[in-house]
C-alpha cells in the first residue's frame, strides 16, 4: 500500500457518538402532581394523558399549551368548537359528550415536559376511578408513555373496555395534525 494512502488511512478517526445527557434529580426538585378527573357519573370515554406539562401545570388546565392540539382535536370529534370557549365550558361540554379527563401520573419530578425526564413516578390510581363510572366503555391514552404506565396500572382490568392508543397531542409529538386526526377519529362518541 503506498504511504500516502497508508498516512492517510491511518489519520482517520471514528465519530464519536453522541452522549445523551443525563438529567441529575434530587430531593430540592419539586414534585409536580396532576389535577383531579374531569368525570361524570355517566362518563364513557376516558382519556387518559401522562402528567401535564410546565404550561399546564402554569395556567391550572388540562393541555393548556397553546400548540397542544388536543382541544383541536377533541372541536374536530364532537363538532363544538373547544378552542373557542372558556376552560371551564370545555370541561362541561367534554362531560355533556360523556367524555372525561385524567392523568395516569399523580405525581413525578420533572426537568421541562418531556414525558421521557419524569421520575420518581406516583401512579394514579385507575382502579379506584373506574369503579365509579358504571357506564365507561372505552379508555383512551394520549401518547406512548400514558399507554405505557395505564396499561401496567390496569393490568387485567383493561380487558372489560375498549382500548385505544391514540398519538400524542403534544406540539413535542411532530406527527402531522391530519394524520393525529385520522387517529384520534377512533374515538368517535357520537353514539353515545
Amino acid at each position: 500500500m503506498p504511504a500516502s494512502k497508508s498516512a492517510a488511512k491511518t489519520a482517520l478517526k471514528p465519530i464519536a457518538k453522541p452522549v445523551r445527557k443525563t438529567l441529575q434529580f434530587t430531593a430540592a426538585d419539586p414534585l409536580l402532581a396532576s389535577f383531579p378527573p374531569v368525570v361524570a357519573q355517566d362518563t364513557r370515554t376516558l382519556i387518559l394523558g401522562s402528567l401535564p406539562g410546565a404550561a399546564s401545570l402554569a395556567v391550572s388546565q388540562y393541555y393548556g399549551h397553546p400548540r397542544n392540539g388536543f382541544w383541536r382535536l377533541l372541536s374536530a370529534i364532537t363538532g363544538e368548537d373547544l378552542v373557542a370557549m372558556a376552560y371551564e365550558d370545555r370541561l362541561q361540554t367534554l362531560l355533556a359528550h360523556r367524555i372525561g379527563l385524567w392523568d395516569v401520573v399523580a405525581a413525578a419530578r420533572r426537568k421541562g415536559s418531556l414525558d421521557s425526564n419524569m421520575r420518581d413516578i406516583v401512579h394514579n390510581d385507575l382502579t379506584d376511578l373506574l369503579a365509579q363510572l358504571p357506564e365507561l366503555q372505552t379508555i383512551a391514552f394520549n401518547g406512548g408513555t400514558a399507554e405505557r404506565i395505564g396499561r401496567k396500572s390496569l393490568g387485567e382490568l383493561a380487558v372489560g373496555y375498549r382500548i385505544l392508543a391514540l398519538p400524542s397531542s403534544s406540539p413535542a409529538f411532530t406527527l402531522p395534525y391530519a394524520d393525529k386526526l385520522e387517529r384520534w377519529r377512533e374515538l368517535d362518541t357520537s353514539g353515545q
